[in-house]
Parts: C-alpha cells; sequence; structure tokens
C-alpha cells in the first residue's frame, strides 16, 4: 500500500496534488510520502514480533536522503551502511553509533578507522584479512571492534544476476564451509570481538524459499561454532525482501516473511538483525516527469518525457518495470514507448506498453521509484542532478535540490597550461 492515489481525479501524494509539485520545484523531480515510509517501517518491524529480539538497520543504500533518514529514525530504525559517506549521513541525522552495522566487501582502513572512533554497533567482515586489518586498527585505539563474519551459502536468490549476492562466484563474504576454521582464528584477535555471523543473498526476492534455505544453513553454522566452543550472540539475517513492481506481482508479505524467520530461527538464541532497504522505501516514491513530445513511431509512438536513464537508471540497468501513470488521467489507454532525451538507446523506460493517454505537456510518474532511484542519479549528458521533495499530509518540502549543469561545471577546473 502506498499514499500516491487520485483525489477528485487528480494524483496526489497524500494530501499534496503532484501538479502543484511540478509547479513549484519544475520536473523531473522525486517525491516522497511519510506516510508511506512510516507505514512500511512499522508493517516490517510487526511482521517479526514473533523471531524473539530483533535489530533493524535500514539500508541506506536503497535511499540515503536525509529527510527519509529522519523519518526512518524517529521509528526506531539504525541504519546498514557500506561507505563512509553513508555512516556520515546516519550519525547526522540522529541514528545512534551503537545502531550502525557497516556492511560491504570494500572497506578502506580510512573507512574502518571513522567506524572505530565512531564506535559503531557492528561491522560486517567480508574476507579474513579485513578482520586482521580491524582488529589491528581497533588494539592501536585500545577498543575491540564489535563484529560478525559474512558468509556466502552458495543459494541462488532467484533474482536479477546484477543483484543476486549469494551464489558462491559472487564477491560477497566467505564460503560457509571455510567459515568455522576462519572464525575460530578471528575469535583469537585481541581487537575483535566476534559476535556472531551475517548473511544476505540478494536483492527484491519474490520468493521465501531461497532465503528459508539459507537461513537453515546459517542455523547448522551456528550450531557447529557453538560446539566448537564459541559463544554467539548475533546472526545478521540481512535484507532483500522484494516489492510488487507490478500490479500483477505476487511478493511475501513482511508477515509472511516473518512467520519463516520464526520458524526457521526457533532455539537460536540470538540477536537477529536485518537489514530492510527497497521493501521500506520502495513503493514510497514516484519520479514525476513531463510529457515533451509524443513522437510518431513505425508501430508505437514515443512518448519522449524529460526524466531520463540518468535520473532513474533501473530501467536501462536491469530492464526493471516502473508502472508509468498520468497525473490526470482521462480514462483513455494508449499503447506507446516511453523513453527520455539521453542520447542513448538505452534511454528507455517502456516498449510496447499500454499506458494512459498523454500529449505534449502532461505530467506522468514512474510508480515505485524511492529505492535506488535519486541515490544512483548521475548528471549524464550534462543534465541536472535530479530534486526530491518529502510530503508530509498537505505539506511538502525540498530535501535535495536540483543540481544544475552550471553548478557542477563551475567544480571543474582547466589546467593552467591550457
Amino acid at each position: 500500500m502506498d499514499h500516491f492515489t487520485l483525489i477528485d481525479g487528480a494524483l496526489h501524494c497524500e494530501r499534496v496534488p503532484l501538479a502543484r509539485i511540478a509547479a513549484d520545484v519544475g520536473t523531473p523531480v522525486y517525491v516522497y510520502s511519510t506516510a508511506t515510509l512510516q507505514r512500511h517501517a512499522r508493517v516490517f518491524r510487526e511482521g517479526l514480533a514473533d523471531a524473539g529480539p530483533v535489530h533493524l538497520a535500514y539500508a541506506i543504500k536503497a535511499n540515503p536522503n536525509i529527510g527519509v533518514l529522519n523519518v526512518l529514525a524517529r521509528e526506531g530504525y539504525g541504519a546498514d551502511v557500506v561507505s563512509g559517506g553513508e555512516l556520515s549521513r546516519a550519525l547526522a541525522v540522529g541514528m545512534a553509533a551503537a545502531d550502525v552495522v557497516f556492511s560491504g566487501v570494500g572497506k578502506t582502513d580510512a573507512e574502518l578507522v571513522a567506524a572505530l572512533e565512531a564506535r559503531i554497533g557492528q561491522f560486517n567482515l567480508e574476507l579474513e584479512e579485513e578482520g586482521v586489518v580491524l582488529a589491528a586498527l581497533a588494539a592501536a585505539r585500545g577498543l575491540r571492534a564489535p563484529a560478525v563474519l559474512r558468509v556466502n551459502p552458495d543459494v541462488d536468490a532467484g533474482t536479477h544476476a546484477k543483484i543476486s549476492t549469494g551464489k558462491r562466484d559472487n564477491k560477497f563474504g566467505v564460503p560457509i564451509h571455510e567459515a568455522p576454521a576462519m572464525f575460530a582464528r578471528l575469535s583469537k584477535l585481541d581487537g575483535l570481538d566476534l559476535k556472531g555471523v551475517a548473511i544476505h543473498i540478494g536483492s527484491q526476492l519474490a520468493d521465501l524459499s531461497p532465503l528459508e534455505a539459507a537461513y537453515k544453513r546459517v542455523g547448522e553454522l551456528v550450531a557447529e561454532l557453538r560446539a566448537a566452543g564459541h559463544v554467539i550472540r548475533r546472526v545478521d539475517l540481512g535484507g532483500g525482501l522484494g516489492v510488487p513492481y507490478r500490479d500483477s506481482d505476487v511478493i511475501p508479505s513482511p508477515a509472511d516473511f516473518g512467520a519463516m524467520v520464526a520458524r526457521t530461527t526457533k532455539g537460536w538464541d540470538v540477536e537477529l538483525m536485518f537489514e530492510p532497504g527497497r521493501v521500506i522505501a520502495g513503493n514510497a516514491g514516484v519520479l514525476l516527469t513531463a510529457v515533451i513530445w509524443v513522437k510518431p513511431g513505425v508501430t508505437n509512438p514515443y512518448v519522449i518525457v524529460d526524466a531520463a536513464m540518468n535520473d532513474l537508471a533501473r530501467p536501462a540497468m536491469y530492464d526493471a518495470w516502473h508502472d508509468f501513470r498520468a497525473v490526470l488521467p482521462t480514462g483513455e489507454r494508449m499503447l506507446a514507448n516511453i523513453a527520455g532525451p539521453v542520447c542513448e538507446t538505452g534511454d528507455t523506460f517502456a516498449m510496447d506498453r499500454e499506458i494512459d493517454v498523454v500529449k505534449r505537456g502532461d505530467l506522468g510518474i514512474f510508480r515505485t521509484a524511492g529505492a535506488y532511484g535519486a541515490t544512483m542519479a548521475s548528471t549524464y549528458n550534462s543534465r541536472a542532478l535530479v530534486p526530491e521533495v518529502l510530503v508530509d499530509g498537505d505539506r511538502f518540502a525540498v530535501v535535495a535540490d536540483r543540481i544544475p549543469a552550471e553548478t557542477i561545471l563551475a567544480a571543474e577546473r582547466v589546467p593552467d597550461w591550457l
């Protein structure tokens, strides 16, 4: 459920007409609903009510806007970060350092030090050498770094190949069969407080079976580690639960997910960690755009909009589906292709798609754009960086300015030999 609905024939975000945002801010622009973010955060938490003690760390990579992060911080969420920049964002909005989990396969020494000095709650180790380096950095500062070892269970998540992370040929984690010996070596390091293990097999999962299979393997690993004398206090089960991008998509609910987690982890006697991202933010945002032209085509017309692949990269990167809706629908439908103005054939949002009839100057939205939307935007073709707006009831605020091409140009320099 989201809060983008028709009121008196016009699309609104909560109680704000999208046409009003377009008039005040311009297009393209991302629009986020506070009520939807709050609802999804609460529904995800409620789904895990029977799973025992849990820690929820929102995956900042999904949508790092500080307005969005403020909403989730007020909902009691910590942060899952994958860079020093994301760590800075989490701390800037008041998320407690103890509630921050640092994931990612390429943490630099500088990032490790910054996280140590901030006293974050957990490092997810991706390889043994990372644990050795982290332990040395911590010991040199009189600290013990709280950490878990991320394992790769060799489970196919059944999602897009570019967002699958749990197969043995993916770059993430250590092979699960090597984990016991590695855990034993790392647990002896003075600068490391090794609390448990972590897992994450992919994003946009539409089936709970791969997750359940991976969790069962982790449960067996926990039992093996305990039998070897290790104290296991935490298991990080990652994120990855999908969202419906099409009306026909059937996705497990947080309640379904929570029931599976409670059943599979029964008797583990640990604190369970979760890193939801897309499931919180995905349907909480849309990309609002204007139609520049309706260009005749060989088979179908091309609806050329002012949003482009640099604003929303997912269709070009993953052939991802985003529903397109007119802001002022007439009830009439047309078969069309939807494309942006970037000089790439790949700057295409949809082909042979049945959509609301639109004409030059009309407004439309790409739905389910609250996750992996603005955060992946670029300035390709020297286009402005897309702005972001947060709506709360009948009010809205710009929470990220449009950064024009002129501002970006001003940050560049011509060397003195030219």
